[in-house]
This record gives C-alpha cells, structure tokens and sequence, in this order.
C-alpha cells in the first residue's frame, strides 16, 4: 500500500537525497515538501527544494514556504557545512522553471488542512528542525488523529552531539518544537546520530552511485563531494554521513534498522545542553515510552535501496 507523506524539510545536501529518494519510489506519494528555516535561511531552503525537484523531473510535486525560525530562539544555520546558498556544489547551477514556484499557501495551513481532509493517515517526515509539524500540532491539535507516524531525522540517544557536544543540530536549532511533538501522543520515530552515522558515503559509494549513469546519480555525486567536506576536517575521516535520507529508507524497509521504545525529552533552555535528547534507554526514570529510538542500521542494505531507487530517476 502507498504510504501517503509530507517530507519536511531544510534543504541542505542530505535533505536533497531524501527528496529523491522519496521522489524515486512509488510505494511513497509526496502530497507536499514543506519547508522550514535550518540548515540555511528559509528562501534558500524553499529555492533548493524548487531546484532538486527541477533537476529530478519532478515539477508536479508542490512546495511550501514555512517558518523561517524557531518557536523561541533565533535561527542558528549550518552553512557552515551546506554552504552560502545551503546547497552549494561543483558543476553546472540549476535553473529552476520560471512557472515552478513555491505554492502561495503557507507550509503549517497545508498540513494541518492535508492532515484533516485525508483520507487515509498520513506520515509526517520532518527531515530539518522540527518547527512547522510543532506549530501545525499547536494549531489544530485534532490532526494528530490523522497522522499514522511522525518519522523524525532528529537527536542523538547515546552518541555526542554534532553541534554542541550533546546536541544533534535540528533539534539544538528548535528544542521547544521537538518538546511539543515528543508530547504529542503521536507514534514517532527518531532517526538520530546513532544511525546516521552507521550509514556513511565515501568515494566507493559515490563511484557505485555513478554507474548508474542518469543525471540524478551525477547530482548525488556532485552533493556529496561538497558536503563531505565538513565532515572530513571535523571527524578526521573519508567518510561522511547521510542522515536524512534514513527516514526515507524507513518507510520503504524498515528492516535495515532496529531500536527500541523509550521516552525522549529535549532539553530546552540550558546554556551547556540545549537540545539534548535525554533518551531513557534503560528506564530508570519510568516516564512513559512516547518514541521509537533507532540505534542499528544496515549500511548495505541502505546503500542498495538508495542505489536502486536513484536508477529509476532521470
């Protein structure tokens, strides 16, 4: 059965695969991309979405602008590791169709309308900080029956942080998002540091990637030259992680990775540990279980799927 998802995301390197990732696939039917402020300013991520969707052929899929910070704090970006536009790269700049722009509808009013006119249940993938699926919950609460799954890129369970030494970057960007939906109710499932960095790209990968031969094959290879700079000086190594598309991959198999349901809680406002992910793994503090913690994932059978799945594109 198709699995009916709004990706939200910060466009941002990682966040482009996991658009075509989705986009490639026909067990999942993008109803909307929504956008939010994170890993470069909100008309950045908004364009970047506007461009991955242009180069993979995939106009038909409609875009929405939303907040451009968070609920309490100012916007922190990482363009430090995406670059000035978010998205920068080597090779040929993607022009983007004059008729493709976003829609005039703002990202949290097509949430929360697409949550309560469906009808089936709808995933929710948030892919940068968790801004507008909080503000979208706090609009109209009544979505959540709507919502089948709430699967977040998000935290870091028992790893360090890759922002502050305990923060995973979205939800050090807006902890007090994060807060809502972990007490949201809704199923949800955290795809953090712990897994992402199981999933790693390196030139083996990308070589692999480029013998598919399409242009969305060179793009992911393009991305990733420029975003595994950040990661080779910070982490002294060849390898770099590809988070956001792990949410993706989850949908379409979640056997490449295993967890365990814990109870999550952000820190919000500590100078020393804002965003911090205070997952309960062994219970001590018996709050109840309110999110499903990866910490296992299957390089191999990711770097297939996404292999796989990348081919079919242009």
């Amino acid at each position: 059965m198709t699995k009916k998802i709004i990706l939200d995301c910060d466009p941002g390197h990682d966040d482009a695969v996991a658009i075509m990732l989705a986009a490639s696939s026909k067990e999942i039917d993008i109803l909307g991309i929504t956008c939010v402020g994170g890993n470069s300013g909100l008309n950045n991520t908004v364009n970047n979405a506007l461009k991955v969707c242009t180069l993979i052929e995939r106009t038909d899929i409609k875009v929405y602008s939303g907040a451009n910070k968070p609920i309490h704090y100012e916007l922190f970006t990482a363009e430090y590791v995406h670059g000035k536009t978010g998205l920068d790269k080597k090779g040929d700049p993607i022009i983007v169709d004059t008729n493709y722009k976003p829609q005039e509808k703002h990202a949290i009013d097509f949430i929360v309308e697409t949550c309560k006119s469906s009808t089936e249940k709808i995933y929710l993938c948030p892919t940068g900080p968790l801004t507008n699926i909080a503000l979208s919950l706090k609009k109209d609460p009544s979505i959540k029956e709507n919502i089948k799954e709430i699967v977040f890129m998000g935290g870091a369970a028992m790893c360090l942080g890759n922002t502050t030494p305990s923060a995973e970057f979205n939800i050090y960007v807006d902890p007090h998002a994060a807060n809502i939906v972990l007490e949201s109710g809704i199923p949800l499932t955290m795809m953090g540091l712990d897994v992402t960095h199981q999933v790693n790209v390196n030139s083996k990968i990308i070589k692999s990637m480029n013998e598919n031969k399409n242009k969305s094959s060179k793009f992911f290879g393009e991305l990733m030259e420029f975003y595994t700079i950040f990661h080779k000086e910070l982490y002294e190594t060849e390898e770099t992680p590809l988070h956001d598309p792990c949410v993706i991959a989850y949908l379409l198999d979640p056997s490449i990775f295993s967890g365990k349901e814990v109870n999550v809680r952000v820190e919000e406002n500590s100078e020393l540990t804002r965003g911090e992910t205070v997952v309960d793994w062994l219970g001590v503090t018996k709050r109840p279980v309110n999110c499903f913690v990866m910490n296992e994932a299957n390089d191999e059978k990711f770097f297939q799927l996404l292999k796989a799945k990348l081919s079919l594109l242009p």
